[in-house]
C-alpha cells in the first residue's frame, strides 16, 4: 500500500523540513509505505553484487516508511539500523516491524549521527540526500546552504563507515552534478545506471 498523493507538498522545499514529515506521517497509518525511485526488487541485482555478505552491518539513512529495509530483512539481511528525524515514522516502523527481530529504528538526524566511528559496513541513502537538495538552486552554482547540509551528511557517512565499507547512494540526479558532493579522499565514486536511475 502506498502513500496518498494528496499529502505531497505544494512547495518541494518542504521536503527538507522535519515539520513536513511529522505532519505527513501523522496522517498515515503504520501499514502505509512509500518508496522513492526503486523498490528492493528492482535494486536487488545491485545489492547482490555489492552486498553479497548478508551478515554485514547496514545503516539506512532517512528510512521513512519505505519497505526497503523490510524487504532486505526478509531476504536475509538482519543487521539493519534505520534512522529518520521523524519521531512519528520511527514509532510507526517499530510497530510495523515488531516481528523482525534485531532490526533497529532510531530517531536521528543524518547530519549529526550518534554512532561511534567505524560502526557500519554499509550505509544506504535512497532519495534522502535528494530531499535535502530540493532547493539546490542553479545546479551549476548550488545554494551554499544546500552544499553545507549535504557536506555534513557525507562527512558523517565517511566517519561511521568501517574501512573498506560502502556508501550506496540511490539518486534520480545526474552523476556530473551529484559527484561533487560525494568526492572524498577516502573512497572512489563509482556510477551505475539502473534503468533511468543513477546509483553512485
Amino acid at each position: 500500500m502506498s502513500t496518498n498523493l494528496k499529502i505531497l507538498p505544494d512547495d518541494v522545499t518542504e521536503y527538507r523540513t522535519k515539520e513536513y514529515w511529522e505532519k505527513r506521517y501523522s496522517k498515515e497509518p503504520p501499514e502505509i509505505s512509500f518508496d522513492w525511485f526503486k523498490s528492493y526488487k528492482e535494486l536487488k541485482p545491485l545489492f547482490d553484487v555489492h552486498l553479497p555478505n548478508k551478515n554485514v552491518s547496514i545503516l539506512v539513512l532517512g528510512c521513512g516508511n519505505s519497505a526497503l529495509s523490510e524487504d532486505m530483512y526478509d531476504d536475509g539481511y538482519h543487521n539493519i539500523t534505520n534512522i529518520d528525524f521523524s519521531e512519528t515514522v520511527i514509532e510507526n516502523m517499530r510497530l510495523r516491524c515488531k516481528d523482525r527481530t534485531g532490526m533497529t529504528w532510531i530517531e536521528m538526524d543524518i547530519r549529526d549521527l550518534n554512532f561511534l566511528d567505524r560502526t557500519f559496513d554499509i550505509v544506504i541513502d535512497k532519495g534522502t540526500m535528494d530531499a535535502l537538495m530540493c532547493d539546490e538552486g542553479d545546479v551549476w552554482d548550488p545554494n551554499p546552504e544546500v552544499i553545507e547540509v549535504v557536506r555534513k551528511e557525507v562527512d558523517e557517512v565517511t566517519r561511521i563507515l568501517k574501512v573498506g565499507g560502502k556508501f550506496i547512494y540511490v539518486t534520480f540526479g545526474q552523476p556530473h552534478f551529484r559527484r561533487r558532493y560525494l568526492e572524498r579522499p577516502c573512497w572512489k565514486v563509482e556510477v551505475e545506471t539502473l534503468g533511468s536511475l543513477i546509483k553512485m
